[in-house]
């Protein structure tokens, strides 16, 4: 899969869900987790965080959303239920992107939802666990990005193996065609 991908949260009600999140991301391979205007510890969230992934992941903690800081190019992703927010499965991912999930007993607040280039919403009746919306968000990308054989149209699993890419031959380039590339005229 080409790209890549962080994924955090501001606010924290409950650390043991953070960590719950950090561990999916860590298997997700996820490539940063951060946390912003958090009370995190990692012996707190360290119940659920079974794989120690800040020690495995980079970890940035950002003492509020002015201070949020993400590579040139990342686009940030808010995950929240509201009626704005483009329903996951109908969301085409960036290939550079951060997603930033609320606390649990609150929502992602004015300040960060400005921030964000898109909001998602996963298709539920009501506000699910941290840990499980992000493992969600996780997943959806990694499906709808990376290269799986393609899903069978009867129920089971894929009738169809998956075409490894091929390359093309190499170009060359001659004398003659590069002479033909330098005489065209640009539009």
């Amino acid at each position: 899969m080409r790209g890549y991908f962080g994924i955090g949260v501001e606010g924290v009600s409950k650390q043991a869900n953070v960590g719950s999140l950090f561990r999916s991301a860590h298997a997700f391979e996820a490539s940063f987790v951060f946390t912003v205007a958090a009370d995190y510890t990692r012996r707190d969230a360290g119940r659920a965080d079974t794989s120690d992934a800040v020690s495995q992941v980079p970890f940035y903690a950002f003492p509020d959303v002015a201070s949020l800081q993400l590579p040139r190019g990342c686009r940030l992703v808010g995950v929240e239920l509201i009626d704005d927010a483009v329903d996951l499965p109908s969301f085409h991912h960036p290939a550079q992107a951060a997603y930033v999930l609320g606390r649990e007993r609150g929502s992602l607040t004015p300040e960060m939802l400005a921030r964000c280039d898109h909001v998602v919403k996963i298709p539920t009746q009501f506000c699910i666990n941290l840990g499980i919306a992000g493992a969600i968000v996780m997943y959806d990308r990694v499906t709808s990005l990376a290269r799986f054989a393609p899903r069978p149209v009867r129920v089971g699993g894929p009738t169809e193996d998956l075409v490894l890419h091929r390359h093309g031959e190499p170009v060359f380039r001659t004398p003659e065609r590069m002479a033909l590339y330098r005489s065209k005229q640009p539009d």
